[in-house]
């Protein structure tokens, strides 16, 4: 599989990544074993995962495979820190002591001593920018992560921390969703992260499964969107609008004589920025048939189609960015 750069640091990731997501809930120990297991085996290197998926029950379950399933030298690891759960359901915290806690909590569950890429889960407006920014310092500084991001957050919150960093450890990444189905980041966090050279990581690229074309007729009993738990996770997509971009896929794919996952995925893998597409597979043949994208080159004219009918509308301001129509 290709190692892409992320943006314009040194660290590599595999095009396509693994999500962990339903890890320990929905996708047990045996299985996720056998997820890892083929994606490293396929060249993937780009593991992702996130302290509150499962309130830590991913990372406890990754931990453990890293303990004999795959070596942890054969992965790059990724994880997320700064919404935390209370009584009264999930916070976001961006606090030096919250985010710091979280990453020494991470680690324990991993069982290592350090991550390769360490994001900020989402922006907190009721914490100061530069806490935020002291505590991916301090993150670096001490050797618990490699490189340092942000998910979720908008092209001028990006450009803010970013600047914040600059002297220090710099941003890396962006961990943001992105698919045919969700095209709105190429408005300013995209542009942004170009001029700032940072890399984009896309979470959910088959538009939360909605792309695969498996609900076009009928919600399959096994499916997130028959799931109690995911179901509105993956409602927003089922909708007109989502069946015309599903359709023209489909109608891409069969001229391609490719899947429609294919397409979806080499779409998103050859957008401007993106250094991984983040795979949310939950069985192994899932993860199969998504592995098969990397291989796939979309014809241009295939690549217009798709950006004509999916074109996220551009306004004021963002139309007088350079190169906007």
């Amino acid at each position: 599989m290709e190692q892409r750069q992320v943006g314009r640091t040194g660290l590599r990731v595999s095009a396509l990544g693994l999500g962990t997501m339903t890890w320990s809930r929905d996708t047990d120990e045996h299985e996720a074993g056998e997820l890892l297991r083929e994606f490293v085996d396929a060249g993937g290197t780009l593991v992702d995962t996130s302290a509150s998926y499962a309130d830590g029950g991913a990372e406890t379950l990754l931990g453990q495979l890293l303990d004999g399933t795959v070596a942890r030298r054969d992965v790059v690891l990724a994880t997320r820190a700064g919404v935390r759960r209370t009584p009264d359901g999930p916070v976001v915290d961006a606090s030096r002591g919250a985010l710091l806690d979280s990453l020494d909590a991470s680690l324990r569950r991993l069982g290592t001593d350090h991550v390769d890429l360490w994001l900020v889960q989402s922006p907190d407006h009721r914490t100061p920018v530069q806490e935020t920014a002291d505590a991916l310092r301090t993150a670096v500084a001490s050797g618990r992560c490699r490189y340092v991001g942000l998910a979720n957050h908008p092209g001028w919150a990006t450009a803010q921390m970013a600047g914040l960093l600059a002297d220090g450890p710099g941003l890396a990444a962006l961990e943001v969703e992105y698919s045919l189905l969700a095209r709105g980041v190429e408005r300013e966090v995209q542009p942004a992260a170009a001029a700032l050279g940072l890399g984009m990581l896309a979470w959910s690229p088959l538009g939360r499964g909605v792309l695969t074309g498996k609900y076009r007729r009928t919600v399959p009993a096994d499916s997130r969107a028959a799931s109690a738990h995911l179901a509105g996770f993956v409602q927003p997509y089922l909708g007109a609008a989502s069946a015309a971009v599903v359709d023209a896929v489909v109608t891409a794919a069969e001229g391609l004589e490719r899947a429609p996952l294919e397409v979806a995925l080499a779409w998103v893998t050859g957008r401007p920025q993106v250094a991984s597409a983040l795979l949310g597979a939950r069985t192994a043949t899932q993860l199969r048939g998504a592995l098969a994208a990397a291989d796939v080159a979309l014809p241009a004219e295939i690549v217009a189609a798709l950006d004509e009918v999916t074109r996220p509308v551009v306004g004021y301001p963002e139309r007088l960015t350079p190169g906007r129509d």
